[in-house]
């Protein structure tokens, strides 16, 4: 079993469906509203602990009741929580988010997520120090992905870093993660006056470009190549982003190539959008091996 640490978020989503988005100044008739957890980093605990992975889970919440409820769902689903405090004071993390037209809009407030310092970070050395892969997201201050990334490559500890939300990061964060998995719109943002192609062959088989429903795309080093997604019939995509990285940091802690990993990665995504909430669908390690098989 790997041992996998997420360093991230952790957050409630308040999920409204609609038939349509609102334009600036419309009101519409929504169809249903729902509570369910999410964040980033909690989102890809929970898939990877799915998984098979043994996952340390380190990050804040606040002293309400999201936050218990968030906490309860972590131990539900086999994720480590020493390292998950409550703030006193602070609300948690929550996201806002809006399912129409086929897919998801999200605005984030971080809450207690802001309090994953790297002071804070510095208590789970212990855990650390024994993982197999660290993930990391955006939803936490910049400086922490910068001192983990440090951290990560002073110990010789792979980090997975998935920017997202889409900011840009300095170059030696980029050069500290062994692997970076933004989507389109986050890599033309990170990687600001290089071309997809450019960026791709700088960063071979490191970075990796998620193109939704297409699949993703990297450079093994001599020619760029595109994994292929899974076709199914969606009902929410929150989350399934987070359950592909989830799912690579898994299958490469195991030592999979990375052909198989990303496979691997795009088999649990493309089932994560099956069933409605960011964890709602996310699969157990037998129901990807069966649909890989």
């Amino acid at each position: 079993m790997s041992k996998i640490c997420v360093i991230g978020s952790s957050s409630m989503d308040l999920v409204v469906t609609a038939p349509k988005r609102p334009a600036a100044g419309e009101t519409v008739l929504g169809e249903s509203f729902k509570t369910v957890p999410g964040g980033k980093g909690a989102n890809q605990a929970v898939a990877a602990a799915r998984l098979g992975a043994e996952v340390h889970m380190i990050g804040c919440v606040g002293d309400d009741h999201y936050g218990k409820a968030i906490l309860d769902n972590f131990q539900a689903n086999g994720v480590l929580t020493d390292y998950v405090e409550p703030v006193t004071g602070q609300e948690s993390g929550t996201a806002h988010i809006v399912l129409a037209d086929g897919d998801n809009s999200i605005i984030v407030v971080k809450g207690a997520n802001d309090h994953v310092t790297p002071e804070y970070v510095q208590k789970a050395l212990p855990a650390i120090k024994q993982a197999d892969i660290v993930l990391i997201q955006q939803e936490i201050p910049e400086e922490t992905i910068d001192y983990v990334s440090g951290l990560c490559s002073s110990l010789g500890i792979p980090l997975l870093l998935n920017p997202a939300p889409a900011r840009p990061l300095c170059p030696e964060t980029v050069e500290h993660a062994a692997y970076i998995t933004p989507n389109e719109h986050e890599a033309s943002v990170l990687f600001q006056g290089m071309s997809r192609e450019e960026a791709l062959k700088r960063y071979p088989e490191k970075l990796f470009i998620t193109e939704g429903k297409n699949g993703v795309r990297y450079h093994n080093g001599l020619e760029e190549r595109v994994v292929p997604s899974f076709p199914v019939n969606a009902i929410d995509t929150t989350g399934a982003g987070d359950t592909f990285n989830a799912g690579l940091a898994v299958a490469l802690s195991e030592g999979q190539s990375i052909e198989s990993a990303l496979r691997f990665a795009n088999r649990a995504a493309s089932l994560s959008v099956l069933k409605f909430g960011a964890q709602g669908g996310m699969p157990k390690r037998d129901e990807v091996e069966r649909e890989l098989s």
